[in-house]
């Protein structure tokens, strides 16, 4: 079953047997936030209809197993970055959307997405970090608040371990609102190296449940 336009309903995640619960092209407002409130997300694959997937291993970090490594809290220590929340979205997702990235990961930001996320933005529920340096944008991280639960989307950096430390300081800032993990969707060697690991979508729908029904203000 396929979200539809106008529609906001999606197939209950636990029943899918694979990664893919759905099909359709809807990225309004209603439909990305039901999405996202159920565990599931939009990743575009080129010349296919829009698949939304919530995967059977979601990648998480928890809080408490959080891992800095001694280089990037020298970098920490060191760095003169200014961070922000909220002050240039736009920016860090086209920039995000301009990374060349190895893998070819960075292509799926299409002009559809950043417009569908920059609407997401001003109705309140996708957000941006970013890291400055002497008045320039020097790295930066968005995703989506699934109702006290953050999912990042995508970082990018223009100076070295700007956008580590723009997560860093993202997850210090939800740490203080009381969320106790961050949603990575998918695992990456960086996020990995972080203390990320790999769990059910069983037990992440749960996680997310819970997290829900605590009603937090991330933002």
């Amino acid at each position: 079953m396929a979200p539809s336009s106008g529609s906001t309903f999606f197939p209950d995640p636990r029943k899918a047997r694979g990664d893919v619960v759905a099909i359709g092209d809807d990225l309004t407002v209603e439909t990305l936030r039901d999405a996202y409130r159920h565990g599931i997300f939009p990743w575009p694959h080129d010349d296919l209809p829009l698949p939304w997937f919530s995967p059977r291993r979601r990648t998480v970090i928890f809080f408490d197993e959080l891992h800095v490594g001694r280089s990037l809290r020298r970098s920490a220590r060191r760095s003169n970055f200014e961070f922000t929340i909220d002050r240039a979205f736009e920016q860090v997702i086209r920039a995000c959307a301009a990374t060349p990235r190895p893998d070819a990961q960075g292509t799926w930001i299409t002009p559809q997405i950043i417009r569908a996320y920059t609407c997401l933005h001003h109705e309140g529920d996708a957000h941006s970090v970013e890291a400055w340096h002497d008045g320039e944008l020097a790295g930066g991280v968005y995703g989506v608040d699934a109702g006290g639960v953050f999912t990042g989307e995508s970082m990018f950096h223009a100076r070295p371990d700007a956008s580590k430390l723009a997560l860093l300081h993202l997850i210090e800032h939800l740490r203080e609102r009381g969320a106790t993990f961050f949603d990575c969707q998918v695992m990456t060697p960086h996020i990995r190296a972080l203390g990320a690991r790999e769990i059910p979508r069983a037990r992440f729908l749960d996680l997310l449940a819970e997290s829900q029904a605590r009603s937090l203000r991330l933002f």
